[in-house]
């Protein structure tokens, strides 16, 4: 009987010391998201907690792409309660397929958390039909940062089978990644704009495209015009992305591209100025 009274009244204690308040959190931050993955259009919706509040101290956010690139910054209010929360609108630069990361920081290195979503990647727009090559509209841009001019960009395609999911320039690599989703063989035939992308020697004649379907060379058929040059590609069941690579690729305008990434720099170290975020890791 006295064993059982000691083992009974061990167990209290355990249970009582290893129970937390109601609502205090054990870590000096915590960050959530309402759902593991999300599809193009959706909202992301970020919440969180802070167990010591700090007067006019905001809570600094960090989403970082798969690639590593970081696309969005942010300042977040902390409720008196609390507690804080935003919203993330997947698409812009939120686009390419993978795991993104949110990392949260309140005041100093040693307050900070993150967590990580997954992204289907963005649709693009498309139009056409009534046996007409339909049309993909692609943003140009410099990696994750978007290129804004005057000007729309549209590839015309043709696909015997599955979908194209994104069109994406590679401005470093001269080459325009296409990701589709296809469960048998087929063919993707794509008329590209001579202002989107082309391959030529230095004396302006054409020179040859090179086309890998998931990292192999393969062969192709090409026509070509005075505005645009079409290629018809082949590909099996299972393909994930053909890459066309030319001699450049929109837009050739890499000044206005540096001067967006430029500006993009300066406001994501201005913000880590006004939170006091180390975006640079110390050692």
């Amino acid at each position: 009987t006295h064993l059982s009274v000691f083992a009974l009244s061990a167990i209290l204690v355990v249970s009582i010391g290893m129970t937390p308040a109601f609502g205090q959190i054990q870590n000096p931050i915590a960050v959530t998201t309402d759902k593991q993955s999300y599809v193009d259009g959706e909202i992301v919706m970020v919440t969180g907690e802070v167990r010591d509040l700090f007067t006019a101290t905001p809570v600094a956010i960090i989403v970082t792409a798969p690639n590593g690139n970081v696309v969005a910054v942010d300042q977040i209010t902390v409720n008196p309660d609390k507690t804080f929360s935003t919203e993330l609108a997947v698409g812009g630069l939120i686009r390419a397929e993978g795991t993104y990361t949110i990392t949260v920081q309140y005041g100093s290195d040693s307050r900070s958390a993150s967590t990580t979503f997954q992204f289907a990647g963005a649709m693009m727009d498309k139009t056409g039909g009534d046996g007409m090559m339909e049309k993909i509209t692609i943003e140009p841009s410099m990696g994750n940062v978007p290129v804004t001019d005057n000007e729309e960009y549209e590839l015309g395609f043709e696909l015997t089978t599955g979908d194209i999911l994104s069109v994406t320039p590679n401005v470093e690599d001269s080459a325009l990644v296409i990701a589709i989703a296809t469960a048998e063989d087929g063919s993707l035939t794509v008329t590209i704009p001579r202002t989107v992308a082309d391959a030529t020697y230095d004396d302006g004649t054409d020179d040859q495209f090179f086309v890998l379907v998931d990292g192999e060379e393969v062969d192709f058929e090409e026509t070509t015009t005075d505005t645009a040059r079409t290629l018809t590609i082949d590909f099996t069941a299972g393909a994930e992305e053909i890459t066309i690579y030319g001699t450049f690729v929109i837009p050739e305008f890499g000044t206005i591209a540096a001067m967006i990434l430029a500006v993009a720099i300066v406001s994501i170290i201005a913000v880590s100025a006004r939170s006091r975020l180390s975006i640079i890791p110390r050692y």
